[in-house]
C-alpha cells in the first residue's frame, strides 16, 4: 500500500509540474497576458512570439499559445521574416500547428504585406527614396535577381513597372529593344531601371554599371530618359545616379 501511495504521489506531483511548465494563457495575470497588454501599452510593446499567439488564439496540448507562437518562430532560419517564406504544408509540420493556424498566419503576413506596399493612385517619384519605399517590401525577399523597368509619365508618377528578366544580370539578357518596347507601347516619358540582389548587399556590380550605360545611350536615341538604377538589398539601397555612378 505504501509503495502505491508514493507512486500516485509522484503522479500527482508530476502533472502539478506539467501544468507550471504549461500556464495557460487565461491563467496569466491580466499585464502579462498578450491581448490585454495590447489594449493597454499599444501594439508596440509586444514580442513578435505574444503577436503571433494573439493571432492562432490557442495552443496545443503541450504548449501554450506563447509557448506555441516561439516554437513556430524559431523553427525558421530567419525567425518572423522566415514565416513568409514557409508554405502551409511546411507550417502543418510543426508540433502543434494545424491548417488552421498555417492558413491564419499566412493571411495575416499577406495582410501585411499588402498594407506595406500598398500605394495610392498617382503615386509621384521625386527621388530614389521613393521608388525604394514603393518596391522594397516585394523585392527584398526574393531569392533570385528581378530586373524591372517603372514606367513614369511627364508629371514623374508611375503608369505601371515591367519585369523584364529574372537571373542575374547580363547585356545578352537586358536587351534595350525589350526595355523600350514596353515603355513605347504606355507611351512612358521616363523610366527608372530597378533591380534586387538576393545577398541583401545593393552595391552594383560592374555588369550593373555598364547595362545602365548601355540604356541610357539607347534611351536617349529613342527620346525616353532612363533617371535611375537602383538597386534593392535587405533594407537597404544604392541609387546609380545618387552615387555618382551615371550622369
Amino acid at each position: 500500500m505504501r509503495m502505491i501511495f508514493n507512486e500516485n504521489f509522484k503522479i500527482v506531483k508530476r502533472r502539478q509540474f506539467d501544468s507550471k511548465m504549461n500556464i495557460r494563457i487565461k491563467d496569466m495575470s491580466k499585464e502579462d497576458m498578450p491581448r490585454e497588454k495590447m489594449i493597454a501599452k499599444g501594439v508596440k510593446y509586444l514580442s513578435n512570439s505574444e503577436l503571433l499567439a494573439i493571432l492562432i488564439r490557442t495552443g496545443s496540448k503541450k504548449y501554450n499559445a506563447l509557448d506555441l507562437s516561439s516554437l513556430i518562430i524559431k523553427s525558421t532560419e530567419n525567425g518572423i521574416r522566415g514565416l513568409y517564406e514557409m508554405s502551409i504544408e511546411e507550417l502543418c509540420k510543426i508540433d502543434g500547428v494545424g491548417p488552421s493556424k498555417a492558413t491564419i498566419i499566412k493571411a495575416a503576413l499577406e495582410l501585411g504585406n499588402r498594407v506595406s506596399t500598398y500605394i495610392p493612385d498617382k503615386y509621384r517619384i521625386k527621388n530614389p527614396w521613393d521608388i525604394y519605399v514603393y518596391y522594397m517590401e516585394e523585392m527584398r525577399y526574393m531569392k533570385k535577381e528581378v530586373f524591372k523597368i517603372v514606367l513614369l509619365n511627364t508629371k514623374n508618377e508611375i503608369i505601371r513597372d515591367v519585369d523584364i528578366s529574372i537571373g542575374s544580370l547580363n547585356s545578352s539578357i537586358v536587351h534595350p529593344r525589350e526595355v523600350f518596347i514596353e515603355a513605347i507601347k504606355k507611351s512612358a516619358n521616363s523610366i527608372i531601371l530597378l533591380h534586387n540582389h538576393p545577398s541583401g548587399n545593393p552595391t552594383p556590380s560592374e555588369d550593373d554599371i555598364r547595362i545602365t550605360e548601355r540604356l541610357i545611350c539607347s534611351g536617349k536615341i529613342i527620346g525616353i530618359e532612363v533617371l535611375d538604377h537602383i538597386v534593392i538589398g535587405d533594407g537597404k539601397y544604392y541609387s546609380l545616379k545618387e552615387e555618382g555612378d551615371i550622369e
